[in-house]
């Protein structure tokens, strides 16, 4: 898979952290920005969406939950991969029934998370597939 067909929104409040994951990605040849925090990503979403939106669950203000729950809301094909430090596992499984695609624990493994961006990236080249022949279906029964 070819990762520069793809971009990746990358939200948590650890800067060192978000600073280290954006070089390292981008080193691997994703097209990556950052966001601080969950407004802020938001914000970046609504100037030019993402396949891929990677959060942190923890952070002040707006969560990573309240997150996924805008971003399922206004962009439904963005995947989301949601990081925790926190051991939280009822809040990666809160993320999950809403929809994140998946989620991993910190410190996270840069080529397990980048393994989960491909996977991630398949599921929405699937999905568009799907969408187009529904819609060429659609298309041919009106004939």
């Amino acid at each position: 898979m070819n990762p520069n067909r793809f971009n990746v929104l990358f939200v948590d409040d650890e800067i060192d952290f978000l600073s280290t994951l954006l070089k390292r990605m981008s080193k691997r040849g994703i097209d990556v920005r950052g966001a601080g925090n969950g407004e802020e990503g938001l914000e970046l979403l609504r100037q030019s969406s993402s396949d891929i939106v990677v959060l942190d669950v923890r952070m002040p203000g707006m969560d990573g939950i309240q997150m996924l729950r805008e971003i399922k809301r206004q962009w439904p094909l963005t995947e989301v991969i949601m990081l925790t430090g926190h051991a939280s596992l009822e809040a990666a499984r809160e993320g999950m029934e809403l929809g994140a695609f998946d989620y991993l624990m910190k410190p996270v493994d840069i080529d397990e998370l980048l393994y989960k961006i491909e996977d991630a990236f398949g599921k929405i080249v699937i999905q568009k597939k799907k969408i187009k022949q529904l819609g060429e279906k659609a298309e041919n029964e009106k004939k």
